[in-house]
């Protein structure tokens, strides 16, 4: 059976969801749901994976997902990903968690978001979970409707600004999601087998002509010109930890001290350059890419007794974060 056509260009929306293999439960308890929280902190630094409402249900998730540098396949493959490996660590098992690939719904700009995170956040009301929205702890309609600290990945001011006004946009928002789905969302989701586009005919017909697999990479220039280069992570860490720039990038044999300007560079490098780990690995002398977690779980290790060595490397990534 033919893969399903994926869409990808810059600043495109998704109504991204997947669930268990066989319905198996995804989360199991509230670390589950925290691990796959974090998965998603982490697809916005290293993707710039903007998500604009999520809901995370026992054995499925809904995200609605904004991609300013077209890299959906990307980001997705590290969220099913990492969090694949995160959850088998704690149940102490292995293998496939989700049933497949994940489903994405591509949505016109300006046209389907707003009901689209009613439909997202009204998950657990419509499962019969809570009767008040506001009793679901794993969505983002808590933090629309109460003045509670969103975290950095979450944008909630383009689905405020659908839903009109900005004085009041909590009430609003919550009045509107209380309304109810409306009937043409309902229809759309209701088919077996729905389109991969949401939107005007002329949008299902340009967005038809951008097709492309989420097998092809995304080349360089579609990642964002502020995106810093390895080269340049690996000047800031040798200047902040005043060594050698040759320290950092070439490999030494056999015993040697632990090379925490080497390691900081590494991790910076992966979460913050968009580089494939490919990239990254001849920039670093390193011939086999397993490498580079190997070396930034070690670091990680050492990050949460070390507090001032934490200090270094927030400073160094706070240059690049966005």
């Amino acid at each position: 059976m033919p893969r399903p056509i994926r869409i990808e260009y810059e600043n495109a929306y998704y109504h991204v969801m997947n669930r268990g293999g066989g319905r198996r439960t995804l989360f199991h308890n509230e670390s589950y749901f925290e691990a796959f929280l974090k998965t998603l902190g982490e697809a916005h630094q290293r993707f710039a994976v903007q998500v604009l409402s999520y809901c995370l249900m026992s054995n499925h998730y809904h995200l609605l997902l904004k991609t300013p540098e077209a890299n959906l396949g990307r980001a997705m493959r590290h969220i099913n990903g990492v969090y694949t490996q995160r959850h088998n660590r704690m149940k102490k098992t292995d293998g496939s968690l989700f049933r497949g690939r994940y489903k994405a719904i591509c949505i016109e700009e300006d046209s389907y978001q707003l009901q689209l995170s009613r439909y997202i956040h009204r998950n657990p009301i419509e499962a019969k979970l809570v009767d008040n929205l506001e009793e679901y702890p794993w969505s983002s309609y808590s933090y629309f409707i109460n003045h509670k600290k969103a975290p950095e990945w979450l944008y909630l001011d383009e689905i405020y600004q659908q839903v009109g006004g900005v004085s009041n946009k909590r009430n609003r928002y919550k009045e509107f999601v209380e309304l109810g789905v409306d009937e043409e969302i309902k229809q759309f989701y209701s088919k077996e087998d729905s389109l991969p586009y949401l939107g005007s005919d002329d949008f299902r017909q340009w967005v038809y002509q951008q097709r492309e697999t989420d097998t092809l990479s995304v080349s360089k220039k579609e990642l964002r010109s502020f995106r810093p280069k390895v080269e340049k992570i690996i000047y800031h860490v040798a200047d902040l930890f005043r060594v050698e720039i040759t320290s950092i990038t070439k490999t030494k044999r056999g015993r040697v001290p632990d090379n925490i300007p080497r390691w900081v560079a590494l991790y910076l490098a992966r979460e913050c350059s968009g580089c494939l780990l490919k990239e990254i690995a001849d920039n670093f002398g390193l011939k086999k890419v397993g490498s580079i977690s190997t070396t930034i779980n070690k670091l990680q290790g050492l990050m949460a007794t070390d507090k001032k060595l934490a200090r270094k490397v927030t400073a160094i990534r706070s240059r690049y974060d966005t």
